[in-house]
């Protein structure tokens, strides 16, 4: 098994952006990945589950938006991020044609995934991992930003920790369950946004991302996509 650097356009302009394909014999399914704001498609968590999702015979494309690619701290405006994560999505498709597809990806890229499912009837992939999905601004509680979820007709996994201090459960529990049956809740006890745990909970990190990875594993056989 091979990851593989690729490329693809961001939209109608002149821009592209690098991607890594990690697709194993095999596979049954593909995961594009979108990273959070403040780090890259090569973030050691975001390797970890690619590296291991692979070992359930699911691919992953990882992809950078444009501003972590120019190294710019500032994401870039909703359009752009749209149309990048499209451009993933139109590559995966090209790349594993004979794969159902999964999207989403790391708090923002799952959120701005979710946005254009939210636009589209009938969307190029087939279900929503969110790996943190970001309710809200860092201890400012809201729910603003799952008003659109309602309008998404896929089977949506979210992977949320119980110390996320970007989705405070209380609020995003009743969104889930409105949102049910389309959309199942993963909790992970101890989890930050990051889903660090802390020492004194007994686990590693090891053990968590196999969980991570064993839930996603487990909902994509329970909504029939593999």
């Amino acid at each position: 098994m091979t990851t593989r650097t690729i490329q693809f356009q961001v939209g109608n302009t002149d821009r592209h952006v690098t991607g890594l394909l990690n697709c194993p014999a095999h596979a049954r399914l593909i995961y594009v990945m979108g990273h959070g704001a403040g780090a890259g498609m090569r973030h050691p968590f975001l390797h970890s589950i690619a590296e291991r999702l692979a070992a359930h015979r699911i691919g992953t494309l990882r992809y950078q938006f444009p501003y972590m690619e120019a190294e710019r701290k500032s994401p870039d405006s909703p359009a752009t991020l749209e149309a990048t994560v499209q451009g993933a999505i139109d590559k995966a498709m090209h790349e594993a044609p004979d794969l159902p597809i999964i999207a989403g990806g790391k708090s923002l890229g799952g959120r701005i995934t979710s946005m254009i499912a939210a636009k589209t009837p009938k969307p190029p992939f087939q279900g929503l991992v969110f790996l943190g999905y970001p309710l809200h601004a860092p201890n400012k509680p809201g729910t603003k930003r799952a008003e659109h979820l309602s309008r998404i007709d896929v089977p949506m996994l979210f992977l949320q920790g119980t110390r996320d201090s970007l989705a405070q459960l209380d609020l995003l529990r009743p969104i889930i369950k409105r949102l049910a049956p389309l959309a199942t809740m993963h909790v992970v006890e101890g989890g930050d946004h990051s889903f660090k745990v802390l020492k004194r909970s007994g686990r590693t990190d090891e053990e968590v991302m196999s969980e991570l990875v064993d839930a996603i594993a487990a909902w994509s056989r329970d909504v029939g996509l593999i």
